[in-house]
């Protein structure tokens, strides 16, 4: 059985994570709210508690826009240490190409999309949700953002040698799968339809 490091898990489990949700995958999770339950606790930039080269994959869902821009690379660089050679991240966060496209035509507050959460505004994206802020979850505000290109740029300079993904513009979201070997194009396109949506 392989290992997958559930970075910023959050109450959540593989139940629904897409390719993990299977016997196939036993999942660590990783947060830095001691109130959720993790397995391990720690923040993108301490992640001391997880040995080198012990995951096979880590999956990782809009965590990074928590960080300032120049902890990325530290964050970045503690999933290269503790992916073992051919192993992958899956990550995904906001999209701030298509976000700023919103605000640009004054929808700043405008119900964008519904999430469990309830609404989301393009000030929710670009900030941290409001509500749970407002609730003084403060580990929700956002720090940092990217567009497709400075995402795949810092995982380039983090030492991932390849990556696959995008943008889905009508979900305000970018995913990238990042690998610390030589993958071939079809092989990239195979394993994005086993974990990417």
């Amino acid at each position: 059985m392989k290992s997958f490091l559930h970075v910023g898990c959050g109450p959540q489990d593989k139940t629904n994570l897409k390719g993990f949700n299977s016997d196939n995958w036993k999942e660590i999770r990783f947060d830095i709210d001691s109130s959720v339950n993790p397995d391990i606790q720690g923040t993108l930039t301490d992640m001391k508690d997880v040995k080198n080269a012990s995951m096979d994959a880590i999956y990782s869902s809009h965590n990074i826009e928590h960080i300032f821009p120049h902890e990325v690379p530290i964050a970045l660089k503690e999933f290269h240490r503790i992916l073992v050679d051919d192993g992958m991240v899956v990550i995904t966060c906001p999209d701030l190409q298509s976000v700023c496209e919103a605000v640009a035509k004054d929808k700043l507050l405008d119900s964008l999309y519904t999430s469990p959460s309830g609404a989301i505004s393009a000030i929710d994206i670009l900030y941290g949700h409001r509500g749970y802020i407002a609730q003084g979850n403060i580990y929700m505000a956002h720090k940092c953002g990217f567009t497709y290109s400075a995402l795949q740029s810092a995982f380039f300079d983090a030492g991932f040698k390849y990556t696959f993904g995008g943008r889905r513009p009508e979900y305000y979201d970018l995913w990238l799968l990042g690998f610390k070997y030589q993958v071939s194009e079809a092989k990239m396109k195979n394993i994005a339809e086993t974990y990417l949506p």
